[in-house]
């Protein structure tokens, strides 16, 4: 494993709290070894209270933050003493110690403290790093694991049998480590779990890290034959975008909400006994509460497929839950089909990237696993009682309702700048996976959000079209949104004056272009959750102007497909309503020559032009991206074919 430390960045580190910040960050760029919130490190400081007494600190990675990119305002302060006094006591309900965590802390306005709070200030060492890492962990899932993790490490690191995080665990740890040379011990395994290293000096703790992840990775390397490079040895070309995109939706159906999901072209597929390794249990246990404990087994028949996971989980549930527990829904969160590939699904895509990355890292672990003696995870009791912790169950109640369109996926044209941009961002603020297109190569960098994603295309193309929609499908696994927005507005000629080039130029994007997405995604648009178009005309299709001719006759073509497309998709309960904005001068469309121009064809200054409106306002894309959103969320389920205009109020179109 790489080591990332540089003396010329650990330099600019003022104090303990910000070195540990910045070790912190070297441990979280590698997914190796934490993802997505996993780990969590520590440092021991002295801070003077409002009595000016001086007072030992354990300054911990708080709840919510992760250690990719933590700064040091993502640390707990809390009072190490106190946390000394709760390791002590015989026994304490997570509950019970998640309150008195909360009573430690000399910053209300800090975030909550790691559940492993206790057992990091157990530990008579300034800095505490703890890692899942996936060379070490598989190492322990295999059959006789523990046996090979004693044999290479010895005597350097202590190594502990499983048992539940939080106090359960932190106990563990005080009972085992009253007797240990502290200074000679280089680090604690916890089989299935992870790995915890320490040292009074931060750099010290962070190699300590590396060196017992390097032996594993070494170890692995040895032992092994195999490519687990995704896609490996899988068929993605036998699961088609709209076959993904029935299963999306059958999915969600059992859920009983929107979901979004991911076909994942897994070597792991390739194994001839995938059905069997691939169910013996996760790569740690915490990662259950992204993935459930199984995947689902794809045969290619997705309603008997959902039918018979569900029959599982509800019989897992009934087997180990007690009076007070509430089952979760029944649908999977992953599955796998093999030789074909696998897929991930989550409520939102935020939570679909987490668990895309845990089914890639755990399918790379399976792998190794086979090869080292056989995949064995632990006992589905073990699973059940992480899955089902009291804390979890807990957020469960607190858990406020959801966006009506968090779960949503939307396809927007024209995405690189303007309305389509604009409505991007409000969608993703809702919760919404947005895919643009755009032959603008910027449409790439819109965002970086996992809600995201950019793509190249010319949408005068149908095969570009294609192209694009299913990339879409397979990764956001559907599209129940088009906002069908690309357009521009060409520079003003009388009808006279028009050549035959302009003419067709003007409509081949504002027109055809959108008569092709239409066309293609309509197929897709059938399998979504309550689908719906936005067309984004234009006013000159109520109050045309001279001097735009071709423009105004493609929206106003534009609207009567739109009218169509109402009429035939109402059946299939799909929508589909207009905007016609007017004088959105912050898109590509209004370059400053054409301001410019239509300002003086009106006697008018620029200002005074982009205020010509009952209401002498200013229009902006943002304001036509709230329509759009407006037009897309429930508000509007009982509309289609409406037209709206956005346009400050016009008097020849009122």
């Amino acid at each position: 494993m790489k080591n990332l430390w540089h003396d010329s960045e650990a330099s600019q580190c003022d104090s303990s709290l910000e070195l540990r910040a910045y070790t912190s960050r070297l441990l979280g760029q590698s997914a190796d070894l934490v993802l997505h919130g996993g780990g969590n490190t520590s440092v021991k400081d002295v801070a003077v209270n409002v009595f000016g007494e001086s007072e030992e600190i354990l300054y911990i990675k708080g709840s919510g933050h992760d250690l990719e990119t933590i700064g040091t305002d993502g640390f707990a302060p809390t009072r190490l003493k106190t946390l000394q006094k709760l390791s002590s006591l015989p026994t304490l309900s997570d509950t019970d110690m998640v309150r008195e965590l909360k009573c430690s802390q000399t910053d209300p306005k800090a975030p909550a403290p790691s559940v492993e709070t206790i057992l990091h200030a157990i530990i008579p060492h300034k800095y505490v790093d703890h890692t899942h890492a996936d060379a070490v962990v598989s190492i322990s899932n295999t059959q006789g694991g523990e046996d090979k993790i004693r044999g290479l490490y010895g005597d350097e690191v202590l190594i502990l049998p499983y048992v539940m995080p939080g106090f359960i665990l932190a106990k563990q740890v005080f009972d085992a480590t009253r007797t240990i040379d502290w200074d000679v011990c280089r680090g604690i395994i916890l089989l299935h779990h992870g790995v915890f290293t320490f040292h009074d000096d931060a750099r010290q703790s962070y190699e300590n890290m590396l060196h017992i992840v390097t032996k594993a990775e070494q170890y692995i390397a040895e032992h092994i034959d195999i490519d687990v490079k995704p896609g490996n040895g899988s068929d993605p070309s036998g699961i088609s975008a709209l076959e993904f995109a029935r299963l999306r939706k059958q999915v969600g159906a059992r859920r009983g909400g929107n979901m979004v999901a991911r076909f994942l072209p897994l070597a792991l597929a390739s194994l001839d006994n995938v059905e069997d390794c691939a169910r013996r249990g996760p790569l740690t246990p915490d990662h259950v509460l992204h993935t459930k404990q199984l995947p689902m087994l794809m045969t290619g028949d997705d309603a008997a497929d959902i039918d018979h996971f569900a029959a599982e989980y509800q019989s897992y549930f009934d087997r180990h839950a007690g009076e007070d527990l509430t089952c979760l829904d029944l649908a999977p969160r992953w599955g796998i089909r093999k030789d074909k590939g696998a897929a991930a699904f989550a409520i939102n895509g935020k939570r679909l990237k987490v668990c895309t990355d845990i089914v890639e890292h755990t399918a790379k672990a399976i792998l190794w696993g086979e090869q080292m003696g056989g995949w064995q995870a632990l006992p589905e009791q073990d699973i059940f009682d992480v899955e089902y912790w009291e804390l979890e169950q807990a957020k469960l109640k607190k858990t406020g309702a959801a966006s009506s369109l968090e779960g949503k996926v939307a396809l927007v044209t024209g995405a690189a700048s303007g309305i389509g941009r604009a409505a991007v961002a409000q969608l993703m603020d809702h919760g919404v996976c947005v895919v643009g297109l755009d032959k603008d190569p910027t449409v790439t960098e819109v965002s970086n959000s996992p809600l995201y994603l950019g793509s190249v295309t010319d949408v005068t193309q149908t095969d570009a079209i294609r192209k694009a929609l299913e990339t879409t499908v397979l990764w956001f696994g559907g599209i129940d949104i088009v906002v069908s927005n690309a357009g521009s507005f060409p520079t003003g000629a009388y009808l006279q004056d028009t050549s035959d080039e302009q003419w067709h130029a003007a409509l081949a994007l504002n027109l055809d272009s959108h008569f092709k997405v239409m066309r293609e995604v309509i197929p897709y648009l059938k399998e979504g959750f309550d689908a719906s178009v936005i067309v984004v005309a234009s006013k000159n299709v109520l109050a045309p102007g001279p001097g735009a001719g071709a423009y105004s006759v493609a929206k106003a073509a534009l609207t009567q497909l739109a009218r169509v497309a109402a009429l035939e998709l109402a059946d299939h309960g799909i929508r589909v309503n207009v905007l016609h904005p007017d004088a959105v001068f912050d898109t590509g469309i209004w370059t400053d020559d054409v301001l410019n121009a239509r300002a003086e064809k009106y006697g008018l200054t620029v200002d005074e032009y982009k205020r010509r409106n009952l209401l002498a306002t200013e229009i902006s894309s943002e304001d036509v991206a709230r329509a759009i959103l407006t037009m897309a969320d429930k508000d509007f389920a009982k509309s289609t074919g409406m037209q709206l205009t956005i346009d400050g109020g016009n008097e020849r179109t009122l």
